[in-house]
């Protein structure tokens, strides 16, 4: 089941309909407006979701991913998910076909994306309006391929409940992030003791209350700060005390503050 209801307010895209890979590599590139998400589906070769601009929200059975120019999501072959935009990106994905010695993971997969990467998938759009020679594609999709095996991973995800007592707490925190309830209110509002509700919690998304809250306010703040709000606004949102303890939590999540993140 997908996290968030993207019905809501969110407006679907169709599926392109594509038979087979002409080239180990395809391009596909699309402007997704704000809010706008391609229905739950699969693919018969993997995916390399990403945008050269905008942030994008994937999901993938019960983990909800964002997406920003410096990351992309590996899904491989045959793995359910959607993509959508939260306020607009430049949709610029890759198709990769199965292969003997491909080297990616086979799990749904988060990386960091190198400038290099960036420039060669920039290069592949270009090809397409220049219309260049099969031998010349060939060496940029082989070099594409080698820098995918060569990038980053990252831990950047937010696991989402299946049962319904626990989505409900989740989906109150994600409309209020700032809401400083904890376990003991939580299991009194949802009628569990906290001993109950904290180890229903860790076993069914793999971390604490406290962790996942925090993982929460990280992406609310990427998402809010892809939107254009300010950081103050963004920090007094999501329940910190003054700015700067915000800026704080934010470099030591991402490695910049969140000024630093959106001048990028």
């Amino acid at each position: 089941m997908a996290p968030l209801n993207f019905d809501a307010g969110w407006t679907s895209v169709e599926v392109p309909e594509i038979e087979s890979l002409s080239r180990p590599v395809r391009l596909r590139s699309q402007s997704l407006p704000a809010r706008h998400i391609f229905p739950m589906h699969s693919h018969r070769w993997n995916q390399f979701v990403y945008a050269t601009a905008g942030t994008l929200v994937v999901t993938v059975e019960d983990c909800w991913y964002v997406i920003t120019p410096e990351q992309a999501i590996w899904v491989p072959t045959g793995v359910v998910h959607t993509t959508g935009a939260l306020h607009g990106a430049e949709f610029r994905n890759l198709y990769v076909a199965d292969q003997p010695g491909l080297g990616m993971p086979h799990r749904c997969t988060v990386l960091s994306v190198t400038p290099f990467l960036r420039a060669l998938i920039v290069e592949l759009v270009d090809i397409d309006r220049r219309g260049e020679e099969e031998r010349y594609i060939t060496r940029v999709n082989q070099l594409i391929l080698d820098q995918l095996r060569r990038l980053p991973v990252q831990d950047l995800r937010l696991p989402w409940p299946r049962s319904p007592q626990l989505r409900r707490l989740c989906e109150a925190l994600y409309a209020s992030p700032a809401d400083p309830r904890g376990v003991d209110e939580w299991g009194a509002e949802l009628g569990a003791s906290a001993r109950t509700l904290a180890r229903r919690f860790e076993r069914e998304l793999g971390i604490s209350l406290r962790e996942w809250r925090h993982r929460l306010r990280l992406f609310r703040a990427l998402e809010w700060l892809g939107a254009g709000r300010s950081v103050t606004e963004i920090a007094l949102e999501l329940g910190y005390a003054s700015t700067s303890a915000f800026t704080y939590m934010f470099r030591q999540e991402m490695g910049c503050s969140p000024t630093e993140w959106r001048g990028k």
